[in-house]
């Protein structure tokens, strides 16, 4: 349905999504673009606009049992530098959705603001609903603030733009350059392909799109993605590369029975911890099939999703913040056990995987070089960690990081 004003009128089947990368082409904008929507896309990167303009399509291809591929229809672009041409398309959108890093978002706040302003002007009564298909902590209210601080104070921010959290559970891996020279547009994913929505974020009517999961309680899941599956992810990475430093592939690392079980059971015990914090939302049942689902995932060959993707970016991964610490603080606030996981985050200082061409993540780099100078001091100037609340779990963390031969012989 299309909401009209004079000339001019909402395009309920338009599309905008903020960042054509992995996620935003192989997930969000598949599973619109497949559902009939028009979709443009809003990149900083002038060739994949230009290239997205010229092809109309892309393909998305899924690595399983056996592949497949998907074909991305009636699909256009414009550079976030046009930013005369992407309010526009905001002002007179179905919806937009965001997936573009933290970093990032803060910097299209502006824009999307600019668009909403526009868009009130026209017609004033018409929502917007944002999905923020972001991995990072209370998104919504992270956008929110960026935007108010670019709207003039009598917009009703509150009343016209839904901010609807996810929790993306899709893996996407790092393309190989063979394949990105033959297609650029080409994507690699799994066949996951649901994604779970914050029920309440919109003002709208939720889109009646194959694959949206609407949740009541997004923070339940919200928390199930971040301290299982993100957990879980960077665990097999930092303990299989610890064990196995020449390995490449995820699924290499998690044939080893010991480095299976130990992720399996630090898993297992965030689960608990999960169990008990969101006991409507969760039984250990629930939770426990999720994890062999997960651990079937992760070893998905035909995806070939490397150690150095799912483990690299410490700074954040390893921050006060992130899947572990937020997992052990969650523990501490509902008195569970979390010994396993302290020790898994100990591996991820160890963590000094390759990509395809030889590198280190240069973040990396500079984290584990400065540990050896002052560990305390890291973990609270850089990672966020709380001198006195966090006591306990640096000094743990700071024993384990002594024990670990390996660290302090490279």
């Amino acid at each position: 349905m299309n909401i009209t004003n004079n000339n001019w009128q909402i395009d309920s089947q338009k599309m905008i999504i903020f960042g054509a990368g992995k996620i935003g082409r192989s997930f969000i904008g598949q599973l619109f673009g497949c559902a009939g929507y028009k979709v443009i896309f809003v990149d900083i990167d002038q060739k994949m606009v230009d290239l997205l303009n010229e092809k109309k399509t892309y393909r998305v291809v899924i690595k399983g049992d056996k592949e497949s591929e998907i074909r991305v229809p009636n699909v256009e672009a414009i550079s976030s530098l046009d930013t005369i041409k992407v309010t526009q398309n905001i002002a007179d959108a179905g919806i937009l959705a965001v997936s573009v890093g933290k970093n990032a978002l803060a910097k299209v706040a502006p824009i999307i603001a600019a668009g909403l302003q526009i868009r009130y002007k026209q017609h004033p009564n018409a929502p917007l609903d944002i999905i923020l298909a972001e991995n990072m902590l209370d998104a919504s209210g992270f956008l929110k603030e960026k935007l108010s601080e670019n709207l003039p104070s009598s917009y009703p921010i509150n009343e016209l733009v839904g901010l609807v959290e996810t929790s993306i559970g899709k893996m996407v891996p790092i393309m190989p350059l063979s394949e990105l020279q033959k297609d650029p547009l080409v994507v690699f994913a799994e066949p996951y392909n649901t994604l779970i929505v914050d029920q309440k974020g919109f003002k709208a009517p939720v889109p009646d799109v194959k694959g949206l999961a609407p949740k009541a309680n997004i923070k339940a899941w919200v928390d199930r993605k971040a301290f299982i599956h993100n957990l879980g992810h960077a665990t097999a990475a930092y303990y299989g590369f610890y064990k196995h430093p020449e390995a490449t592939y995820m699924y290499e690392i998690l044939d080893d029975p010991e480095v299976f079980e130990f992720t399996r059971a630090t898993m297992t015990q965030s689960a608990a911890i999960l169990q008990v914090a969101f006991p409507s939302d969760f039984t250990l049942t629930d939770l426990t099939d999720h994890i062999d689902d997960l651990l079937k995932r992760f070893r998905n060959k035909a995806l070939q999703d490397t150690i150095f993707r799912v483990g690299q970016d410490l700074p954040r991964k390893l921050s006060a913040n992130d899947r572990f610490m937020g997992a052990i603080h969650l523990a501490q606030k509902v008195g569970m056990p979390h010994d396993k996981i302290i020790k898994a985050m100990s591996y991820g200082f160890c963590f000094r995987a390759k990509n395809e061409e030889g590198n280190r993540y240069l973040p990396d780099v500079d984290l584990t070089k400065s540990l050896s100078r002052n560990f305390k001091s890291i973990l609270t100037d850089q990672l966020g960690f709380i001198a006195l609340d966090d006591l306990a779990t640096i000094k743990q963390l700071e024993r384990l990081y002594s024990e670990l031969e390996y660290c302090h012989s490279i």
